[in-house]
Formats: C-alpha cells, structure tokens, sequence
C-alpha cells in the first residue's frame, strides 16, 4: 500500500478509536454513581443517582450553550476561546467527534463534586453549580491547556486532566464540603467548640462500591488512551494506566494492614482511583518505573488525605473525593515534571524537556507548579463565589430534619431506593417510610377479634415435664447453620424474626476508613425455640458450637422459664426469669 493509504487508514481507525474511548468516559458516569451510592447510607441513594444522572445531561446542555466554544473555540490572548454557536450555524463542518470527547470529560469534572458534598445538599443548588462548573470553569482553565491557551504555549503537561479535571473537581469539592459543614454526628464536639470525636458512617453497599470502582477503571482505558494516535503509545498509556493503580492499592492495603491492624476495603478501592488519577497527566511520557514510584506514593497520599480531612480539617468527604482527585491531581501533575521519560514511544513529539529524575533539570517541573497554581486560584475563586451566592440566595443545605429523614423521601418522594429490602441503619437513619403518627385505634371490639384466654390458669406442663423457652440472636448468614445443628438434636420447630440489634466489644475496637467505628444498627436474626424433653443444656451447647466464630457479633443466647413467662405476660410478677448465658 501507498503511504497515502496507510496514513489514511491509520487515522481513520484512531478516529474510531477516539469515539470509542469517548463512550469508554461516558460509561464512568455509572462507576461515579455506584461508588457515590455504595459508600453513603441506603437513605441517600436515589438522590445520589440522580445527581450523576443530571451531570451529564444538565452538562451536555451548558456545553452546547457555551463550554464547548469556550474550550476549543478561535483562542484569544491565550485565555478563553471566542463564544460562537457553530454546532448550529456551521453543522455541516462542525468537528462532532471533538465536540463528544470533550464533553464527556466536562461531565466528569462535575460529578467528582457530588460525592464530597452527598447527603447534605439540596438538590437545586447541586443542579446550579453543576451548570456553571460545566458552563465557565471546566472549559476556560481547559482551554489554557488543550485549546492552545497560556499554558500550552509555556510547555505545560497534562495529557488527559490529572490538573484540569481532577484537580479542579477535587477543588470545588475541597471548598463546597467545607461551606456546606459536614453531616449530623459526623464531629462531636466540646463545650468550647473543639472537635474530641470523628464519628464513622459506613457504606450501605460495599459490591456496589466495588463494581463502581471496576467500571471506572475500565472507563480509565478511554479516559487516558483515547487520544494517542499510534499503537505504541496506546500501548505505553495502556501499562502505565495498569501498573500505577495496581501498585497503589497494593501500597494502601500493606498501609491500613499495618496502621489499623486489618486492610481496609474502602480505603484500597480509594486507592485503585487515586492511582488512576496520578497517573492521568504522564501516562503518554513516563515508563513503567515512573509509573510504580506514581502509584506508591497515591497510595499513601490517599490514606494521609482522608485522615487530614477528618482529624485536622474536619471536613466531611463521605466518598473520599478530596483525597482521590484534589491531592493525586496535585500530584499527578507534579510527576510529569518529575518522571517524564525520554523513552516513552510519544515522548519526542510532545515538545517538553525530560523530568527532573530523567535529567531534565527543573525546568518542566517549574512550569507544572505555575500551571497547577494558576489553575487552582481560577478554579478555587470562581466556585467560591458560585457557592456564595447559591447559598444567599437559595441555600446550600437541606434542613436537619430533611437532612435525617434521609434526600430520597424529602427531595424525590422516594420512601426507599431498595424497597422490598430491609438495610443496615446507621448513625442519624430512621427506618425507611416510618409512620408519621400511630395508626388509629381499631372500632373491632376486642372480644370478636381475637379469643382471650387465662393464660394464668393455663397448662403449662405435661406429665410433669417442665417447658423452656431459648432466644437465640445471631447474624443473619448463620441461619442454615444453627438450623442443621437444631435438627441434629432433633429440634424441628422454632419461630424465625427479623430484627436489628447493635454492641461494640470493649477493647477491640473496629476501623472504618481509618476512623473508630461506634455501635450501628445491623441486621439480626431472633430464633424461638421451645423445648421440654430436649436438655436445654444441650440446646446451648449445639447453638454455641453451631454460631460461635470468635469475632464480634456471634450473637446471644437467652433461656425463659415458660411458668415465669406467661406470669410475666399476664403481670403477676417481674421480669427476673431472664438468664443471659452468653
């Protein structure tokens, strides 16, 4: 073939490439909203997918509008491109693919906002802020870097938005939670105002967290790779998109292990995102080293951060947005000055020096730091007078009780984003669509609803033999357990309840994303069994065999007198027939 045909298939494929990473990007839009969702309470849930529903659309729109002229229109003086409305004047030569691309990574900017700010905020304000997020400040700092703006022409480095859209979305978020406050019994405090305890809210919905984390990554390939315009630098964006996360959640788990005394789940999918985002800017023109060295250290960053933010700043982050996107896009855009490699397949035609490491000298490391500067002071002044001014004239924050009721059923009308289910209830939660008022009394008169019975007179024993009543609590996963066990001393009877208990062991305290976890409510099991020829003795002992595992939360057992519980029950005597034989 000609080199005429091959350059022209060559581009075209990229073209279709570019496409395909495009909606690679779009598709991370479900990955924010699953770990958004997974890593805040059940109550919030459909609030939170609705706000990742409405960045893209409501973004799509101001991008329409304005953002997209602003980002790629004609430059002028190196600060903004020239407003036009060419998507509707000049369709015909409109560049589509560019218009795609670009809006996909406008959306994201928005929705890294959404998780540092979840649970607490009103749903109009969020839409207000998104817009202009999406209309003014994504695309003008934008064009400084990829619309042949300012810093473009410095040698400024930033291939895929470590700086313009984690950063600046990490930013907005720094300033909106710390405006905002943070959530009802997230820092208690003392009578002169001091914080003395950081509470913990732990995720309704870990898998959901997981998969979202999975889908981001995956989203991530696009994200990073759907520029390059040849195979080996596709390939090189590839690893360095692989390694520098992998290496990071490895880092983070060896951390927490050490630090908490287990590996904390939460923390380690934080990590996988804040590799992601460190190695966002060099991906094209660091190598595999760089990108190891990238990632050890966002896996520590992430830890430090989530950690400053509750015990220094005491800003509430429910999802870690901060720590993820504000300090490993500070980061990520530090190390291209530090690890840009002469080796990297695109590194001659990106007409930067070599990293400082790389013998580049400082020179490319100064122009990162004037970059990161800039774009901070831009993002941080304008977003700061955006909420400002929602919060004057709309508010920012749902009211107390709104706030504990839970943005599902004050915001949307939605009693519960899982209805058929029951889930955990943490610190501030009620139960999900709980009666407003008790309901009232029945008009049936007692005597024909239901037989009453003396149960004083009743006859509670059988040929002599004597009754006994077991309250087994446990988890709701030991069920199958404890039945086999029941029916191997020929226990086949026994009334099975849903129910919610809490307890903290003393002395082994449990750690959720580096913070003491208090008691919360959790799903139980309550398990009546009655029995008379069967030794209870050898019901204890067959249950405690069956459910005891040695961590908290094995759960109880309670044995009743029958005689003492129907006198119980029809008042004649206290409650002191209970023994607890835990």
């Amino acid at each position: 073939m000609t080199p005429e045909i091959i350059e022209y298939v060559s581009s075209n494929i990229f073209g279709v490439w570019f496409l395909i990473g495009a909606a690679l990007v779009f598709w991370m839009q479900a990955g924010f909203a699953m770990v958004e969702a997974g890593f805040t309470r059940a109550k919030n849930t459909g609030n939170i997918l609705m706000k990742n529903l409405m960045d893209f659309c409501i973004g799509t729109v101001m991008f329409i509008l304005i953002g997209f002229s602003l980002l790629l229109g004609e430059d002028i003086v190196g600060l903004i491109g020239k407003p036009g409305f060419d998507i509707f004047t000049a369709y015909e030569s409109f560049d589509w693919s560019n218009f795609v691309f670009n809006l996909v990574f406008c959306a994201t900017t928005a929705t890294i906002v959404s998780g540092a700010m979840a649970e607490r905020t009103k749903f109009l304000s969020y839409c207000i802020y998104s817009a202009v997020i999406s209309a003014l400040i994504y695309p003008i700092e934008a064009h400084w870097v990829w619309g042949g703006g300012w810093l473009a022409q410095m040698g400024f480095h930033d291939f895929a938005g470590s700086a313009c859209i984690h950063m600046v979305g990490g930013a907005c978020a720094l300033i909106g939670a710390k405006l905002l406050g943070p959530r009802i019994g997230k820092f208690t405090k003392d009578k002169s105002g001091k914080v003395v305890k950081v509470g913990a809210f732990p995720g309704h919905n870990l898998p959901i967290g997981a998969l979202g984390v999975f889908i981001l990554w995956l989203g991530w390939y696009g994200f990073n790779g759907a520029a390059a315009t040849s195979l080996d630098e596709l390939g090189s964006i590839f690893l360095t998109t692989t390694v520098a996360p992998a290496v990071a959640t490895v880092v983070c788990m060896i951390f927490t292990w050490v630090k908490y005394g287990k590996p904390d789940v939460t923390m380690c999918l934080n990590a996988s995102l804040a590799g992601l985002v460190a190695i966002t800017a060099p991906c094209d023109v660091t190598d595999c080293l760089g990108s190891i060295v990238i990632g050890a250290v966002a896996g520590v960053l992430v830890v430090f951060g989530v950690w400053l933010l509750d015990y220094k700043l005491h800003i509430d982050d429910p999802v870690g947005a901060v720590a993820v996107h504000f300090m490993n896009g500070v980061w990520g855009t530090l190390a291209v000055g530090l690890f840009a490699a002469p080796t990297a397949p695109s590194f001659a035609d990106k007409g930067i020096t070599a990293g400082l490491f790389y013998g580049g000298g400082f020179q490319l490391l100064g122009i990162q730091i004037v970059g990161i500067l800039a774009i901070l002071a831009y993002a941080a002044v304008t977003i700061s007078i955006t909420f400002l001014i929602i919060k004057a004239c709309v508010g920012l924050r749902v009211t107390e009780s709104e706030e504990i009721t839970g943005l599902d059923l004050e915001e949307h009308g939605l009693v519960s984003a899982y209805a058929d289910f029951m889930p955990m209830l943490g610190k501030g939660d009620v139960p999900m669509g709980a009666p407003a008022e008790l309901p009232k009394e029945s008009k049936v008169p007692k005597a024909q609803a239901v037989p009453v019975a003396d149960y004083s007179t009743a006859d509670i024993t059988r040929s002599g033999e004597k009754y006994s009543k077991v309250d087994i609590i446990t988890k709701q996963s030991m069920f199958e357990r404890l039945k086999t066990a029941m029916d191997g001393i020929g226990v086949t009877g026994m009334t099975v309840t849903q129910v919610l208990g809490c307890g903290m062991q003393k002395g082994r305290p449990e750690y959720y994303r580096g913070v003491e976890m208090e008691t919360n409510l959790l799903p139980k099991i309550e398990v009546e069994i009655v029995v008379c020829k069967i030794p209870v003795s050898t019901v204890i002992e067959t249950a405690k065999a069956a459910l005891y595992t040695g961590h908290i939360g094995d759960g109880k057992i309670f044995v009743y007198d029958v005689e003492q519980v129907v006198k119980v029950r029809t008042g004649e005597e206290g409650y002191d027939a209970l023994q607890d034989v835990e």
